[in-house]
């Protein structure tokens, strides 16, 4: 696993590229009313990807996580760029993260992230039928790709480096449509 990052300085942002805020006043059904914050909708939304290497094999990758301030390990993911489709930029993801693209792009569900403060939702995809191709993403170092057994997901979600809920919660959505018991809508 590749050394930490150095954190040089930290400092407020009222307002950045990705994160701008902003209060909504609400009336509940009770008379009750009260103020609330929550980051201003934007963007194009995300995509997080179960690559399946073979029928039980799926591949994630380590990735630096600033907020938590170590390596994680989970699925591919990333923003929807302008006038891409979700299937699109889930190729796209996986090309970059991976270094494969998918024949076969199937959408499980959409999850939300922190739905208190943030409109954001993420489409799951399941990846299947992979090819060797690498595009250039926008990661500031290579990132590492680990195999893992579905089988074995009980084992994965025990360790101190797979802690990204988006993740797990689409490993056990694949896990579940692959062995037949979650239906699509």
């Amino acid at each position: 696993m590749p050394k930490s990052p150095i954190i040089h300085a930290t400092r407020d942002v009222t307002d950045s590229r990705f994160l701008r805020l902003e209060q909504v006043d609400l009336e509940f059904s009770n008379g009750e009313r009260r103020t609330y914050e929550r980051m201003k909708p934007g963007g194009l939304g995300a995509v997080i990807i179960v690559p399946m290497l073979d029928a039980e094999t799926v591949l994630l990758v380590r990735e630096y996580g600033v907020g938590l301030e170590r390596y994680e390990l989970g699925l591919p993911k990333g923003r929807l760029d302008p006038g891409e489709t979700v299937e699109q930029g889930a190729d796209r993801e996986l090309k970059e993260e991976v270094g494969y693209g998918a024949r076969r792009l199937t959408p499980l569900h959409t999850l939300s992230l922190s739905p208190s403060y943030m409109t954001h939702m993420a489409h799951v995809m399941l990846a299947q039928d992979l090819y060797p191709e690498r595009l250039e993403g926008d990661e500031p170092e290579p990132l590492e790709v680990v195999p893992w057994k579905l089988a074995e997901l009980h084992t994965l979600v025990a360790r101190d480096d797979v802690t990204e809920g988006r993740s797990i919660a689409a490993l056990f959505m694949a896990r579940e449509y692959l062995a037949g018991r979650m239906q699509l809508k």
